[in-house]
Formats: C-alpha cells, structure tokens, sequence
C-alpha cells in the first residue's frame, strides 16, 4: 500500500458534500480534512501498489460531482516520533 494526498478545489459551498460523498464511495480514503487556502479538501487516500495513481484521480476522485479541481501529492516514505 502507498499514500497519496489530493488536494480537492470544490464548487462554492459543497466543499462538505463533496466529503460526504467520497467518505461513503472510496473504499480508499483513509482521512479527509476541510483546509483553508486555495483548496478545501484534502484527502489521504491509500492505494494497492498495483493501482494506477492518475487513473485512480481521474476516475475515483475528480468523477465526484462537485469537484472543481485536483492536486495530487505522491509519497515516498513516512516518518513518525519514536514513542518508546
């Protein structure tokens, strides 16, 4: 399994909606956070390393009505305090 992040734009005032439908939808989505800034969505998505990550985008995220625009983050290792 591997990570990625997309940063979601919404159309004026689904920003919630557009979370609900993906919560429910995509099996996929480990977290979604309502962001300020240019985008209101980002969501933490986990995928099969067999898993083509554009069509993955393509088809599972931006197919939401509602969504306006994407930016996807690949990532490559993740780091967390050591909590002896």
């Amino acid at each position: 399994m591997r990570a990625i992040f997309v940063m979601i734009k919404c159309d004026m005032g689904r920003a919630y909606e557009v979370a609900r439908e993906m919560a429910d939808t995509i099996e996929e989505l480990s977290e979604m956070h309502s962001v300020s800034g240019q985008y209101d969505l980002l969501g933490k998505f986990y995928l099969g390393t067999e898993q083509d990550i554009g069509l993955f985008v393509v088809e599972r995220v931006q197919s939401i009505p509602g969504v306006k625009d994407t930016y996807t983050l690949q990532t490559f290792n993740a780091f967390s305090p050591n909590r002896d």
